[in-house]
């Protein structure tokens, strides 16, 4: 069985890397006066919860003189973030809502402006902290010029590497983590560098955080290598999977499903069911966006991403399709860890939101995309059909990057299979259904007759960016009236101020990108549906057109009726063709 706790196989993680989402000071010596710019994460909530993200992993928190990697006191947020007081408020309210914390454990090596290695350089031979430090010569120099030598972390001296052997170390840094705990109830770690730790420490370190809390995870940052070396029982819950991260933007660039396909089956059989933390980006390499030869082959990443074994992990930002490359020198970074505004996000892709936020609904609702078995079906260099099951439950996945559409034909025991986000019904005639997949479009397929409603793309009202021209996309939702998710729920054909409903005439549709007129005036066009995240109730998500644009949202069912304008039947919100 897969050691890692169960809340991480329900989990859809959110990657921020803080001191460039804040938009932090290069070095902390630039600082001017205190800030708190970590609370910036709890104005970001509601967009979290629309993406129906559960786990928040943040990159380096604590003091540090630059980057955060160069960490000189584990206890203390930098100050260019804030204070350890405004880091409760963002824990509580991220705890308060549902999402579990995830905080980076940088292990290896301390900046220099540490406690331990200041007393170094002030008291070289007779520091009690001499023996924390690998490498210590006393008879050499530093590019420093510190009047000894030391080991810098992979030949970078801004990083003096600690002596993980020496017991007094190790103690230090597991006080830290208590604290952290204790202190912020964190749920997980990410170890930076998982490869160059010291195995007795990190046995170390799993026992001790299982004491503390029996359902605490961790994650090593792990690029090459055999798996298994890391992640077992008595050491890390799972790995960065770098192996399946490059067999994604890959396969897709050279439309080569063969890629991907090896690399999980491959990690299938050598590691079971380690459930591997998976991402197509992350604050060492390129964005998504500009990795790919083909944007719009962006979609498909994504659905191969939460469909397949492992939780999958969106990198601030990417969900909004912003493009990204690593650069060289000091600067290399800059480019993929940006300060970003959600208000203020040029270019963002709304569809790509909307399809990440659908998928998040999706993994949650199914315990076969969470830790399912994986078959493949149909393998073909542009096209891919591989299935999920568990306990009974089959999914279908089908993904096509070809020049055109493409259906596929599956052998099902189900009598329909209904896609999740699309909503398209496919009927099965003698237990083998045929599905369509458009030209870089995937489907996400279950039975048809599963009783939880299926899902269209998922957005809500704070996703919609009033576009200065509404797209002129037709397509209809057939509504069927929806029956209250809980007895004291309104009636969903309640009609506001008094006016009363009339009810939906059977067959009326919503149009997307359609222009309405409502019965006391006012001209709209429909922007997309989504839905209620507590209810799951279908919602509008519109925008009036005369004065100056604002976007609303509203029940679908309420949109759709007719309602009684003093003896007057007529619809609630006329529709008046395609918007211009």
């Amino acid at each position: 069985m897969s050691n890692s706790p169960e809340w991480i196989k329900r989990s859809a993680v959110y990657h921020i890397y803080p001191m460039g989402f804040c938009g932090c000071e290069r070095t902390r010596a630039e600082l001017k006066a205190p800030v708190n710019r970590i609370k910036k994460i709890i104005e970001w909530i509601p967009h979290l919860k629309s993406m129906n993200i559960n786990a928040v992993y943040l990159g380096p928190v604590f003091e540090s003189a630059a980057h955060g990697y160069d960490t000189s006191d584990y206890r203390k947020i930098d100050a260019r973030l804030g204070t350890n007081e405004d880091f409760s408020e963002v824990c509580k309210a991220l705890h308060d809502n549902g999402i579990r914390i995830i905080l980076d454990g940088v292990f290896n090596h301390v900046g220099r402006e540490h406690h331990a290695f200041e007393d170094v350089k002030k008291n070289r031979e007779n520091s009690r902290y001499r023996s924390w430090f690998c490498g210590l010569n006393f008879g050499g120099n530093s590019p420093y010029n510190d009047g000894f030598w030391y080991e810098g972390w992979n030949n970078c001296y801004d990083l003096v590497k600690l002596n993980l052997k020496n017991g007094e170390v190790v103690d230090y840094l597991l006080d830290a983590v208590k604290m952290w705990i204790e202190e912020w109830d964190i749920d997980g770690i990410r170890f930076d560098a998982a490869d160059c730790l010291d195995d007795d420490f990190i046995k170390r370190i799993h026992s001790f955080t299982r004491s503390m809390k029996s359902d605490f995870w961790l994650m090593g940052e792990i690029i090459h290598g055999d798996y298994r070396r890391w992640a077992n029982p008595e050491m890390f819950d799972c790995v960065t999977n770098y192996q399946c991260y490059k067999g994604i933007y890959s396969s897709h660039n050279d439309r080569n499903y063969f890629e991907i396909a090896h690399s999980i089956e491959y990690q299938l059989g050598q590691y079971g069911d380690t459930y591997m933390y998976n991402f197509v980006d992350n604050h060492d390499v390129a964005r998504l966006a500009s990795s790919l030869s083909d944007y719009e082959r962006i979609y498909c990443c994504y659905t191969l991403l939460y469909t397949m074994y492992g939780v999958p992990s969106v990198y601030y930002g990417s969900e909004f399709g912003i493009k990204g490359a690593k650069g060289h020198g000091a600067d290399a970074d800059l480019a993929i860890r940006p300060c970003l505004e959600l208000d203020d996000i040029s270019g963002r892709d709304d569809k790509l939101v909307a399809h990440i936020s659908a998928l998040g609904a999706i993994r949650k609702e199914l315990p076969a995309i969470q830790t399912g078995s994986f078959k493949k079906l149909e393998l073909r260099n542009q096209t891919f059909l591989y299935q999920r099951e568990k306990d009974g439950q089959t999914v279908y996945v089908a993904l096509n990057v070809s020049d055109g559409d493409y259906t596929f034909h599956i052998s099902t025991g189900y009598a329909s299979l209904a896609d999740r986000i699309s909503g398209k019904h496919f009927t099965a005639s003698n237990g083998n259904v045929s599905v369509t997949v458009p030209k870089n479009g995937s489907m996400v397929l279950v039975d048809g007759a599963m009783s939880a409603p299926v899902k269209k793309e998922e957005a809500i009202a704070h996703n919609v960016k009033a576009p200065e021209a509404p797209a002129v996309t037709a397509e209809t939702v057939t509504v069927q009236p929806a029956a209250p998710v809980q007895e004291e729920a309104k009636p969903v054909t309640e009609a506001p101020k008094g006016t009363p409903s009339a009810g939906i005439p059977e067959g009326r549709q919503i149009v997307i990108g359609g222009h309405y007129k409502h019965f006391k005036g006012g001209d709209y066009v429909v922007l997309n549906v989504a839905y209620d995240h507590e209810t799951m109730e279908k919602q509008v998500i519109y925008m009036q057109i005369y004065d100056k644009p604002r976007v609303w949202v509203r029940p679908l069912s309420m949109f759709l009726e007719d309602v009684n304008d003093h003896g007057n039947i007529k619809p609630r919100f006329e529709f008046k063709g395609l918007a211009e």
